[in-house]
């Protein structure tokens, strides 16, 4: 049976962010094509909605799908003033909050995390919206511990992400969750998107494309993603880059939105995910495949960043058994 994804449409909701949902879900596919997700799209009552855009939708279901959804996005809206100002929801928005079952999941994008803190969803939780109004979120929410620096959060059950194509990495790390490293990266594919960026990668690259690219960190990171089994330093990379670790740490920086030895941490640990899933390499081999150097190395980041070992990584994925370590 396909994952029910409800998406919920609101007054206010951008239309390319209610989107998102749809576009990459519907992209998780078996090998034989058959989708792994059924995307539904409702507002309350099923009326239509007005959108921040100049024109209205109007969707064919209503929260009667809350009955039997498995995850609830919350599409991005524009926060209306009286939420600006109170932290107080509309008495129907609330009602509809309510009737989400208490064990599905609930995926909030960009500044729809203003109706799930308002619902007292986030209280004692972390949370990330638009930076631009992570000031006024925390001002009104002073219970939720709110982080501007990141793309999404996930707290198990309820996550919530920055803006704009924030909401596509959050999409593709839920199924990378639930189907696989392999699954997601397919979808990423046929989206044409990155295939992950990690929910700790800063909200604000000050240039998605480089400006100068002859001094781009780009070729570094390519000449780094082929070398992963390598002991590869900072330094290494600077030296690659023709630049002083100072000035290629900055550019990195800016490029990428993460510190160069974070970045290559993540790259080694998702080529991991993708051994586990698609080999039979015992897991010592995969460790030092991924430039980990022996396997207390990949379990600790394992249990760190995705709560499971190796073995039971490869286990929850129907990986194929290992072979014998030589």
């Amino acid at each position: 049976m396909p994952h029910n994804v409800a998406v919920l449409a609101l007054d206010g909701v951008l239309p390319l962010d209610l989107g998102i949902p749809a576009r990459v879900f519907n992209e998780a596919c078996t090998p034989d094509g058959t989708r792994l997700y059924s995307v539904r799209t409702f507002s309350i009552g099923g009326r239509p909605v007005r959108t921040h855009e100049d024109f209205q939708i109007v969707v064919d279901h209503d929260e009667s799908l809350l009955r039997t959804a498995d995850t609830v996005v919350i599409a991005t809206l524009e926060p209306s003033a009286d939420l600006l100002e109170t932290g107080t929801l509309p008495g129907d928005v609330a009602a509809v909050l309510a009737l989400i079952p208490p064990r599905t999941r609930i995926v909030s994008l960009c500044t729809s995390a203003f109706l799930l803190a308002a619902a007292g969803l986030l209280d004692g939780r972390r949370a990330t919206t638009h930076w631009a109004l992570c000031d006024t979120f925390a001002r009104l929410f002073p219970d939720v511990e709110v982080d501007p620096n990141v793309l999404f959060i996930d707290n198990g059950r309820i996550l919530t992400s920055a803006g704009g194509a924030a909401g596509i990495d959050m999409c593709l790390h839920l199924v990378r969750l639930d189907h696989g490293a392999t699954v997601a990266a397919a979808a990423a594919r046929r989206c044409v998107a990155a295939p992950w960026r990690e929910g700790g990668q800063a909200q604000f690259i000050e240039h998605l494309v480089p400006q100068d690219t002859d001094r781009s960190t780009s070729a570094t990171r390519q000449w780094a993603l082929e070398r992963l089994a390598e002991p590869i330093t900072l330094e290494d990379m600077a030296r690659h880059a023709h630049m002083s670790v100072r000035t290629f740490t900055r550019r990195f920086r800016k490029e990428a939105g993460i510190s160069p030895l974070k970045w290559l941490a993540q790259c080694r640990l998702a080529h991991a995910r993708l051994l586990l899933e698609s080999t039979t390499l015992p897991v010592a081999r995969i460790a030092t495949a991924c430039g980990f150097g022996d396997p207390v190395a990949l379990r600790k980041q394992f249990h760190t960043y995705v709560g499971l070992s190796p073995a039971a990584y490869r286990r929850a994925h129907n990986a194929p058994e290992p072979t014998t370590a030589r």
